[in-house]
């Protein structure tokens, strides 16, 4: 349970954040798919550093869990597109909303995949 309530804390430090900024490039007049494509990467470094140190607490290989970490968040990626693309662009919802929301199925997506794949046990986490 501590390493849920620290990946959320992560979770939302760094989302709030992006998504302000998010919020104000696309007020701006950037689409918001080019929006997400560009923040994308600056919110998975920062969450990869927080959840490796602090969530996760891995002791394994950086290089290693950097690169499943960047597939990881790759996915995670392609599901926030995804989302995008069918609830904006096919059935016409509003951005910010959608994005809102995308925000938090990404975020559960993502937990599973640092737990069983990035970050697991038999390869250096102390939990």
């Amino acid at each position: 349970m501590k390493q849920l309530v620290r990946y959320a804390v992560v979770g939302v430090v760094t989302n709030a954040l992006g998504y302000l900024v998010y919020l104000g490039v696309t007020w701006a007049g950037l689409g918001p798919k080019l929006a997400v494509s560009l923040l994308y990467g600056a919110g998975v470094t920062a969450s990869f550093l927080g959840n490796r140190r602090w969530t996760f607490r891995h002791q394994g290989d950086l290089a290693s869990g950097g690169v499943r970490f960047v597939v990881a968040h790759a996915t995670g990626y392609l599901l926030n597109l995804a989302l995008l693309l069918v609830f904006v662009d096919r059935i016409g919802w509003p951005h910010q909303l959608v994005q809102a929301a995308a925000i938090l199925v990404v975020a559960a997506y993502l937990f599973l995949l640092m737990r069983v794949f990035v970050f697991p046990p038999q390869l250096g986490s102390a939990r």
